[in-house]
């Protein structure tokens, strides 16, 4: 999808330090931390968000997950925990309709998140 924001940056069009990159998947710092750590994962295929992945989506979605163990270990989080999630939609502000996941960590993460 051309006007997607990240389909851009997942496609080299727009100048972006990865922290993981290859055909199927790509990881990020996000521009707006809320953690020390903050970084998204996001697939290369345009989806719009886990209610539009199907069952041919199964091994992109455990690479995605394999991607987020790889990087977590190189931050440093993956020991001492983190928060992985993804937002679904505008009431849980999804602001860029391409299926992405925050993985938060290197500080205490309270719950309930907001």
């Amino acid at each position: 999808m051309e006007d997607c924001l990240f389909c851009r940056i997942a496609g080299g069009e727009m100048e972006t330090e990865f922290l993981h990159a290859d055909d199927e998947v790509v990881a990020f710092r996000d521009i707006h931390p809320q953690a020390p750590v903050h970084f998204l994962v996001v697939p290369v295929k345009h989806i719009v968000s886990v209610l539009d992945l199907t069952a041919a989506d199964a091994g992109l979605l455990s690479r995605v997950f394999e991607v987020i163990r790889e990087v977590a270990e190189k931050e440093g989080i993956a020991a001492t925990g983190m928060r992985i999630l993804t937002n679904v939609g505008r009431d849980a502000e999804q602001i860029v309709q391409h299926l992405h996941f925050h993985v938060l960590g290197g500080r205490r993460l309270h719950w309930p998140p907001g």
